[in-house]
Formats: structure tokens, sequence, C-alpha cells
């Protein structure tokens, strides 16, 4: 794929990026397509929690269309983490404090989340699947009263428009899709994951939906599922969960 492949569309405010994308792709849209807001009224992150939408952040969600056969898009968070990861960096000023990845795709500056990631799936007419990626990143505001330490990108001395920062992310997340290559280069990506990973070998407790886990972060598996190392010595592969440092 090329830059030429993609489409954006960009709205003063929108109720959800994420949700205006699934719309136009049971409406028919072929794919590719960005849409961006400067404000968004009901914004949306895992695990049915809000995500604080103030103007002067980033808020983007792409429509991919068929991206990968199904059995293979468990990869695809991992790719996307690269993208923002990368776009980040690159309006970081020199000697700022570490990019780094958290597990799944969570986007750390110096330990504090600055970026969330939701992926969303739904089936199309003629059996066609659509994947919507949302991408929010903490420009200028941050949100308050979260269980994680959170940041934002002026914090750490990043001057930067939101439009600035999408034109990066626009270009980026080419480049990561196709190192993903509709996950037939799953390998390559779980390698630039981990390059760029925060926590492997380190104490860690995973939240899930219905227990909490603490153990070693072992690695990532070439999946990219989490492999936990817990206290009595067995090990445990996790698909999704949240990711505390101990």
């Amino acid at each position: 794929m090329s830059i030429d492949d993609f489409r954006h569309e960009s709205f003063s405010e929108l109720d959800s990026t994420n949700t205006a994308c699934m719309e136009r792709g049971r409406a028919g849209d072929p794919g590719n397509l960005w849409i961006t807001a400067g404000r968004q009224l009901g914004g949306k992150a895992r695990r049915g929690r809000s995500w604080v939408s103030e103007r002067g952040n980033l808020y983007a969600s792409l429509l991919l269309v068929d991206p990968a056969p199904v059995t293979k898009l468990a990869s695809l968070p991992l790719a996307v983490s690269l993208a923002v990861h990368d776009a980040v960096r690159k309006v970081m000023p020199p000697g700022s404090e570490a990019v780094e990845i958290k597990w799944p795709n969570d986007i750390l500056i110096g330990r504090k989340k600055t970026c969330g990631i939701l992926l969303e799936g739904g089936a199309l007419p003629e059996g066609r699947h659509a994947v919507v990626i949302g991408i929010g990143i903490n420009i200028v505001t941050k949100p308050d009263n979260v269980p994680y330490d959170a940041t934002c990108l002026a914090e750490h001395g990043a001057a930067v428009s939101p439009d600035e920062l999408f034109a990066h992310l626009f270009a980026t997340m080419v480049d990561a899709l196709n190192l993903w290559d509709k996950g037939r280069g799953v390998r390559a990506v779980v390698k630039r994951w981990r390059e760029n990973a925060c926590g492997i070998g380190e104490r860690i407790r995973v939240n899930l939906p219905d227990r909490s886990l603490t153990g070693r972060f072992l690695d990532i598996d070439d999946n990219g599922l989490l492999l936990l190392q817990t206290d009595d010595g067995a090990g445990i592969p996790i698909a999704a969960g949240d990711v505390f440092f101990e």
C-alpha cells in the first residue's frame, strides 16, 4: 500500500470517530478511510470506558475493510502501536524521556500513558469484515481520575498541533501496515515491538475481567500474546488485560 491509497475526512466535532468509521463501513465504504475530529462528545476506550476528548488533542480513527483473514487480526494491535509510537517520537524534542509501548498498545512517555488505542470489528454485507482503529493522543490535556499515571506531549516539551501530529501518523500507519502485511509479517512486527517495549522482564499485575494475576512479564509470543510467569512458576499466555507495573 502507498500513502495515496488512504483518504481523510476531518470534522470539528463528532460523537465518536470510531462510530463514524463503522457507520461508513456498513454503508459500503471500501475502507482505508481516516476520520478525525477536533472534539468527541462520546469518545470510547477499552472495556466500555469513556475517553476524555477535549480540543487540542488528536482524535482519529481508521476504517479498514478485510485487512486480513480474521485469524490473523490478533497481531494487528501490535502493528498499530508501532505506527503511533513512531509518530509520537517524531514530534518529541531531543533529550526527552523515552517513548515506549506498554502491552498491548498503550504509548507511554516516562512510563506515563499518553495515548489510547481501541480496535473494534464488525461484520459487513457480503461476508466482508470491518476493523476500526481508534487513536486518541494527549497533546495538551490529559484525563484525571484514571487508574494509571497519564501525561500529555506538552508536558515533555512537544509543541505540536493535532493536524501536524496526524500528518506523521498518516504516514507511519502506512509503513506499519505494510510491515504487518495482512498478518504475514507478524514476526517482523513483533521484533520491532520488542525493541520499543517497556516492562519485559519486570514484575507486573494484569487485571482481567474476573481476576488479577501477578508475576514476571516474560515476553510476547509471535501472535502478540503476553507471556506471564506467575509466582508459582506457571507460564500463562494472556490475550487481553490491563497491565500495571509493580
